[in-house]
């Protein structure tokens, strides 16, 4: 086995002029030394456009750097040697002759009139998608007899912390085929992400995931496969990369930060009337997913609450920061920030309790979501009703025990995700039962932490109680593209949904099979002795409709609800914030397995304290540790984490299951906000909320 080392940019934004390789090669223990001329295929990852409005082609990231350095950490070469500390050596060895450009490290400085395009041939702003709902809202805003806000916000570049670095590894199989082993949450998207660019014939490159540790969505967009799989066909050698930290932070993409101006008009009783939003999206210098990102900010913003009319635009900028990836809640977060803080302002100019202004706006019989479609559930306002009594508690213990010195605050907002990934979606499974008794769940649901085999089983044994299947004869798969059906990727909130369907499918098939006229069903050797088989495929569709160049349609077929409350404390002299208590309500369908639904809920809260206080990726050399990106301590997060469940069943989810991965980070940052204006009047609009920009809003008085 060979280790592979990187040779990565420590500029952000430059011409390559030359790459000398000369003294790495005769450094110990050294195979081979690679550079883009060596890639056989076309040295790019393809983001896999499909927005024909897109003024990119999707084939802009390269695997190795050729022309030009984009970000910081950009891979120009790789050394490949028999030890670690060989090829780390070699790596150093290596003399990259650059000159330098202007590096944009933010879209303000992209999209002005003298910048340069990053990709030449594209415009920096290279996406732009509109909403139009209902009548046109300028009205709204300029009569007497509507209540109006505007507020403008920005949002971190949250980088996602996964303990585990990237690690991936590659080999050739005894029948020739290229496998890389990696921490792919989308193994079958990303064998058609990275394969033209490797150069490599579909049939003969295989990828697998392994169990891993957390990825919160950064390995949803391919990150070293590539890079081993060029290294093995280069060497004819198994190759093993491993991140230090460092480069986990420098090269991995962070959470896309939007820049939004919202508006809201109510009338004098206060039911929404209209919303107008515009928003830019610093999505780094790579375009794969940033126009469907922009997109949700379409979808999200304003979710949750009947607006019958909006006008909204939103742009994907290209910039030379971190590249722009999934991360948990994929614009909802960045959306449920803009939307909640701005509605919080609304009520109060309203004279209106907030949490009595947004019981009278949500969803409820009769009205459609902000891309016009009906909502899927309408237990909004009997989440409410059950919270209502505990918002009651938590301001009069704000008010007890503040004190001159501590003040203490109440926030709400409200959090809404879809489950899916826009408009039709589908997934594959496979259930087979052995002569031992034991029956697999085929999928390629990868599990990242979320819990994909506790959802495999359990879907699975739910479907097959006629059975009477224990769950301990139950048995999962790793994703492997030659090996295991297409799921789709383990994203978007859609695997328990999607791929859920699909193993309800196949189990129904065997059920069908192997019942008896009797009313019990064959084992493995009744089914062989009946001529049938042991093994049944499951597919399973949704009926969504794409959202169109208006952004109306219908993304999701289900959805995910949530009410968050915080309750903090600001030291007033140096504006410090503890979270002290979280309660979430929380519809996410009939539950599947309550441990891993709640571990998910404990575990997107305490990331949302991290989005609202510390977390962010915007000095390069600050933020490329755990510590320095603001990775909250034990004591940040509180042990009191209240979760109440309101189970309403799904029509297009398996046994009336949603997902629930997304919706717990969509919602807290933005009600800690909203307690931290409660307890002090500091109103932060852009976060992390760090203790000098509390102080900074701060009134004078409240000091």
């Amino acid at each position: 086995m060979l280790h592979v080392a990187l040779v990565q940019a420590k500029v952000s934004h430059a011409k390559i002029k030359g790459i000398d390789t000369a003294e790495a090669e005769k450094m110990p223990g050294v195979v081979k030394v690679i550079t883009h001329r060596d890639v056989k295929g076309k040295n790019r990852i393809t983001g896999l456009i499909t927005f024909p409005s897109n003024k990119g082609d999707g084939w802009d990231r390269p695997i190795l750097c050729d022309e030009k350095v984009f970000q910081f950490g950009d891979a120009i070469a790789m050394v490949c040697a028999g030890t670690k500390k060989q090829a780390e050596a070699a790596a150093e060895k290596v003399r990259v002759d650059l000159e330098l450009l202007p590096a944009y490290m933010n879209l303000v400085e992209a999209k002005a009139p003298d910048a340069i395009e990053i990709h030449p041939g594209t415009p920096n702003h290279y996406f732009t998608q509109k909403l139009e709902k209902g009548e046109d809202t300028a009205k709204y805003f300029n009569s007497p007899d509507y209540v109006s806000v505007e507020d403008f916000t920005i949002s971190s570049r949250q980088p996602h912390m996964p303990i585990e670095p990237d690690v991936a590894f590659g080999y050739y199989s005894d029948d020739g085929k290229l496998h890389v082993h990696s921490k792919s949450i989308g193994v079958h998207l990303h064998h058609a992400m990275i394969v033209e660019g490797i150069g490599i014939p579909a049939d003969q490159f295989v990828l697998a995931a392994n169990p891993m540790g957390g990825t919160f969505g950064y390995k949803f967009s391919p990150t070293i496969e590539a890079l081993v799989g060029v290294a093995t066909m280069l060497t004819q050698q198994p190759c093993l990369l491993v991140f230090d930290y460092h480069q986990q932070q420098q090269y991995t993409g962070k959470r896309s930060p939007f820049y939004t101006t919202i508006r809201f008009a109510a009338d004098k009783q206060g039911k929404l009337a209209a919303m107008e939003t515009d928003f830019d999206v610093d999505h780094g210098p790579y375009s794969e997913f940033g126009d469907l990102l922009t997109l949700r900010g379409i979808q999200f913003m304003g979710a949750g609450y009947d607006i019958p009319n909006i006008r909204g635009e939103g742009r994907t900028i290209c910039t030379n920061h971190a590249w722009g990836s999934a991360f948990r809640g994929y614009g909802g977060p960045q959306s449920c920030l803009a939307t909640e803080t701005a509605l919080d302002q609304l009520a109060e100019k309203l004279g209106m309790d907030p949490l009595e202004f947004r019981y009278q706006n949500v969803y409820r019989p009769g009205c459609t979501n902000v891309t016009g479609q009906e909502p899927d559930s309408y237990a909004l306002p009997k989440m409410f009703d059950a919270l209502r009594p505990k918002y009651k508690e938590a301001l009069t213990r704000a008010k007890q025990h503040s004190t001159a010195t501590h003040k203490k605050g109440v926030g709400l907002a409200v959090g809404v995700y879809g489950c899916g990934l826009d408009g039709p979606d589908s997934s594959e499974a496979y259930v087979e039962m052995h002569e031992d008794g034991t029956i697999t769940v085929g999928t390629s649901w990868e599990d990242h932490g979320q819990g994909a085999d506790a959802g495999a089983v359990g879907t699975a044994h739910e479907t097959l109680r006629p059975m009477k299947v224990d769950p301990s004869r139950l048995r999962f798969t790793w994703p492997d593209t030659e090996k295991t059906p297409n799921s789709g990727p383990a994203g978007g909130s859609r695997s328990q949904v999607l791929t859920g369907g699909a193993i309800r499918v196949a189990c129904e098939a065997l059920l069908a099979a192997a019942k008896k006229p009797d009313g019990t069903y064959m084992d493995y050797a009744g089914l062989k002795a009946a001529g049938k088989p042991t093994r049944y495929k499951g597919s399973y569709s949704v009926p969504g409709v794409p959202n169109n160049e208006k952004g109306i349609g219908k993304p999701f077929m289900v959805y995910m609800y949530g009410i968050y409350m915080a309750e903090v404390s600001v030291e007033i002299a140096s504006g410090k914030v503890q979270v002290d208590k979280l309660t979430n309500m929380l519809d996410v369908g009939k539950i599947n397995n309550r441990l891993v639904v709640d571990g998910q809920n404990w575990g997107g809260m305490a990331q949302g304290i991290g989005f609202a206080l510390f977390e962010d990726f915007e000095d390069i050399e600050k933020h490329k540790t755990m510590l320095g990106a603001g990775i909250p301590g034990i004591k940040q997060i509180p042990d009191d984490i209240e979760i109440h469940y309101f189970e309403e069943p799904r029509e297009f989810g398996p046994h009336g299951a949603a997902g629930t991965g997304e919706v717990p980070l969509c919602g807290a940052h933005p009600a800690i906000l909203n307690a931290i204006y409660n307890a002090c009047g500091a109103r932060v609009r852009r976060i992390p909320a760090l203790p000098e920009r509390v102080l900074e809003a701060m009134p004078k008085q409240a000091r």
